[in-house]
């Protein structure tokens, strides 16, 4: 089959012409840019490149389907000529996803608010590791495994991270909901995506809509500690077991200790000891991503009565998912670490974690609120909360948009100040730099740099690190 895909060179949806490849159709596509590492990986595939959108070329090549991306809407030329012309087939990825991947596989779904792509990460790894030969589809760029996609053994299971952002500009539903999945992992729920959810409550319908598919001798793994996950249970058609800190929890996270060289925690099934780990990622959320993905990976193989004979030992060597507490230099007197950051309660949760990791040094945020929802006003009180255990914070240009009231800035400094965090933003992310390396000049002693951002911060993570 010809697929096209419009879109190409995002992250999933380039990860998503690799697979569809390696399943042997013929797959090409169009974007306005394609960067690498993603423009090297599609070439090496043979996945043609077309750079720019046009109607003409479209109908020339008349591909069997187009996958439209989700970032794609009305006035696109490309999407005016196939809904004009109806003469091609189209359809949103995740459908694709779900007729050309996922079906006859037992899919494992990762979702929540946070921790999906770490979560779906460290899933495949164990699967990997545990020579079950999974397919895994990732939205982001993980270390381990060493790419973002694998069709694997058909026969092993199918990971996949489950967005709740909506399909495509013809199909508001979310990702998640095409997915069918035989293991659902819960993860967290909180408002976010305020671009297409009005507030908490229709996000949760949404999350119900996914516990609603999940098959009577399928699973349903929920974070236990989450008062919104509980919310949405009972469920009754269905296996639910909690993760977490709880005493009610199936898989209880115990002992857990941030370090040094990252973090130690123990895994304790129904309890009895399963797994003490000690590895170089920190903070008790990932620990808890950690947890989802050994319970997943085992229910996956080995089945329910059997889950502590699962060898998730390798924990341990996992490397992690670049952007994810990425140390980008370290030096005597200077660590600088760049994080995935697009909510409150997320930044939150690493600032907090920084702390303890680097007791010893001053922790300098730069933070870009991009995202959706970091960007929104109403977010200024969540965020000055989430920024109160640093010990400076620079904030770098929103991004701005037409049709919502976009964050004060100044006013999220001036507050941070007034509660004894020293804070400054900047107008332009060019300013927030400058405005960085004074903060640094003024600090006495090592200094801990957080870039914290779901975007590229105009470039100055490079610039900044690349002066050092």
């Amino acid at each position: 089959m010809r697929i096209y895909f419009l879109g190409v060179g995002g992250t999933a949806m380039g990860n998503a012409a690799l697979l569809l490849r390696d399943l042997g159709h013929e797959v090409f596509g169009s974007d306005r840019a394609v960067y690498p590492p993603m423009s090297d990986l599609l070439s090496e595939a043979g996945i043609a490149i077309l750079e720019g959108y046009s109607a003409d070329r479209l109908q020339q090549l008349n591909p069997d389907l187009v996958v439209v991306g989700n970032a794609f809407s009305r006035g696109n030329e490309e999407v005016e000529f196939l809904l004009n012309e109806r003469s091609i087939p189209f359809a949103s990825l995740p459908e694709v996803l779900s007729r050309f991947v996922l079906s006859g596989r037992r899919s494992v779904v990762v979702t929540g608010t946070h921790g999906k792509t770490t979560t779906t990460s460290l899933a495949a790894y164990l699967l990997e590791r545990a020579g079950a030969d999974p397919g895994y589809l990732i939205g982001g760029a993980p270390v381990d495994p060493e790419k973002g996609w694998s069709n694997g053994n058909r026969d092993a299971p199918f990971v996949i991270e489950g967005d709740e952002y909506d399909s495509a500009f013809f199909d508001k539903r979310s990702k998640f909901i095409h997915y069918a999945p035989h293991i659902a992992i819960l993860n967290n729920l909180e408002f976010d995506h305020a671009d297409i959810f009005r507030d908490l409550d229709d996000v949760k319908r949404s999350f119900e809509h996914l516990t609603r598919i999940v098959p009577g001798n399928g699973y349903l793994l929920v974070n236990g500690d989450d008062a919104n996950v509980e919310s949405l249970l009972p469920v009754s058609w269905t296996r639910v077991l909690r993760v977490g800190t709880r005493e009610e929890c199936d898989l209880r996270i115990e002992n857990y200790e941030t370090t040094a060289s990252g973090s130690r925690f123990e895994l304790v099934w129904k309890g009895d000891a399963w797994l003490a780990v000690e590895w170089s990622i920190a903070g008790l959320f990932n620990a808890r991503n950690a947890a989802m993905a050994c319970l997943a990976a085992a229910l996956g193989t080995v089945g329910l009565d059997e889950v502590r004979s699962f060898p998730a030992e390798g924990l341990a060597e996992f490397r992690g998912v670049k952007r994810r507490q990425q140390i980008r230099h370290s030096s005597a007197d200077l660590v600088v670490v760049e994080d995935f950051a697009h909510h409150p309660t997320a930044i939150g949760e690493i600032v907090g974690t920084l702390k303890e990791r680097y007791p010893e040094h001053s922790l300098i945020v730069a933070i870009e609120p991009r995202s959706n929802t970091s960007r929104l006003d109403s977010m200024r009180e969540p965020m000055r909360v989430a920024l109160s255990r640093a010990d400076a914070v620079v904030i770098g240009a929103p991004k701005q948009s037409s049709d919502s009231e976009i964050l004060d800035t100044k006013a999220l400094a001036a507050s941070l100040a007034e509660g004894g965090v020293p804070a400054a933003a900047g107008q332009t992310n060019a300013e927030s730099l400058d405005l960085l390396n004074e903060r640094i000049g003024q600090t006495e002693g090592k200094s801990l740099v957080a870039f914290l951002t779901n975007g590229s911060f105009d470039g100055i993570i490079d610039a900044f690190v690349e002066s050092r």
